[in-house]
């Protein structure tokens, strides 16, 4: 038993390696994710005092007993049969290809990285890149059923409406965003679970996958999960609002539980500079092209960016603003009678968030120059002009509190620094191809009322 043993070096290294392996299978690993539960657990438990809407323990759960409880629905179970039998495959193969969608969809939420980094970055991002202002929050959410439901439901601008919402929304609650195929590339994949978003194909569908989402998106709202949806699909590729695209509503209406009502709360966003705005122009004139970003555009404005922040020439892009409409109870909108209710509900709210989208003033000074104005005197008066009917509809209106010559001037310059225009004393030229950039910011104005005749 004492006796000395020789073995070759590699069979050792092998041996230390299988022992590591174990030993951080067995003890380490199992007591660091202790360590990390129980500290989230203590953080959720303050959250929860602190939160007007306090995180749901169905956000909380794991995410492979989600998983589990998901491919394991009887109408999930139902689907993978009828699956199995439309294709002429196996059914345990059909099974496990729901489950393949069920790992896709599902996220794994962490409150640690949700409320100790990713809202202190979303903060920061937005205030350094955007002067932020925000209206009607209070006012909206006030006389909401607090057992209720709350669906955010918003219009979709730039990727940056992820970061903005979420960390405005963070004093109520914890979001979960629908999210396209663009962000499960890694990292962002991971990330975007660990904050809550759970993963949505636009491409590739077929029955099974649409019960496995529908189920995850049932099952969740009926858990009092708070989501973050944007009905138009995709970002707008020319700057107007979108018609409503109806699978995630269509979901949510066809599973209403009458215990629990559901509260849609339209939200209006609106930027001065739309990151993407070129990208998403060349995308609408060339339908073959796709809006996605690629890495080396990406890190050379990334590079450009931080060039001008070291050298002190950074200027914010001018305002981004967020505005609550008056929400919608699910109750109320189905009692009323319907024939086709996502449909009206999908419409309805895009006509509430155009009644409250924000106006800003690089937008009035694009639609003066979209309309022939070329003379910075023709500009700054439709300026005034344009805001003092939008103010009088409702419509939330920022601007420094300057003359009206002085705030058009401030838009004029953003697109003189962009190379859109020229100014040549008060005399402005744009050169043809920025002619459709100044189109799209003409377009993000709300849609103008039709008089009655």
């Amino acid at each position: 038993m004492f006796r000395t043993v020789e073995m070759p070096i590699w069979a050792l290294v092998l041996l230390l390696v299988f022992a590591a392996v174990t030993f951080a299978s067995h003890f380490l690993f199992p007591s660091v994710r202790w360590f990390f539960r129980k500290r989230a657990e203590r953080l959720v438990a303050r959250l929860n005092i602190r939160l007007k809407r306090p995180i749901q323990p169905f956000k909380l759960a794991r995410r492979t007993d989600t998983i589990n409880r998901l491919i394991h629905d009887p109408a999930v179970a139902q689907a993978v049969i009828d699956f199995a039998r439309e294709r002429g495959i196996p059914e345990d193969v059909a099974y496990e290809t729901a489950r393949r969608y069920a790992r896709e969809i599902v996220p794994g939420f962490s409150a640690l990285l949700y409320f100790g980094i990713a809202m202190k970055l979303a903060r920061w991002t937005s205030r350094s890149l955007y002067r932020v202002r925000v209206s009607g929050e209070e006012e909206a959410l006030a006389a909401i059923d607090p057992k209720a439901t709350v669906i955010y439901v918003l219009n979709h601008r730039s990727n940056m409406d992820y970061v903005l919402v979420t960390w405005l929304a963070a004093r109520q609650t914890a979001l979960a965003y629908a999210v396209g195929e663009w962000a499960r590339r890694w990292p962002l994949g991971p990330l975007i679970r660990a904050l809550g978003g759970y993963f949505v194909r636009r491409k590739d569908l077929n029955s099974l996958y649409r019960k496995v989402l529908a189920r995850y998106v049932q099952i969740a709202t009926a858990n009092g999960v708070t989501q973050a949806v944007f009905p138009e699909g995709r970002l707008s590729r020319d700057g107007a609002l979108q018609p409503a695209k109806l699978g995630i509503l269509s979901y949510i209406i066809d599973d209403h539980d009458p215990a629990r009502d559901v509260v849609f709360v339209p939200v209006a966003v609106n930027y001065e500079r739309v990151l993407e705005d070129r990208v998403l122009i060349a995308a609408d004139q060339d339908v073959t092209r796709s809006v996605g970003l690629r890495w080396y555009t990406v890190a050379r404005y990334v590079w450009r960016h931080a060039q001008l922040r070291l050298t002190g020439r950074f200027t914010r892009f001018g305002y981004a603003a967020v505005s609550f409409g008056r929400p919608i109870s699910l109750h109320r909108f189905l009692w009323q009678g319907r024939t086709d209710a996502a449909a009206d509900l999908g419409t309805a709210l895009l006509e509430r968030i155009d009644e409250v989208l924000p106006v800003l003033p690089l937008a009035l000074v694009c639609e003066a120059l979209a309309q022939g104005a070329r003379d910075v005197a023709v500009v700054a008066a439709h300026l005034e002009r344009r805001s003092e009917y939008f103010r009088d509809t409702g419509h939330p209106v920022y601007h420094a509190l300057r003359a009206p010559r002085d705030t058009a001037m401030v838009a004029l310059r953003m697109l003189e620094v962009r190379k859109a225009i020229t100014l040549t004393d008060d005399r402005i030229t744009i050169p043809d191809p920025w002619l459709p950039v100044i189109q799209y910011y003409a377009r993000t104005l709300p849609t103008p009322e039709i008089p009655e005749t």
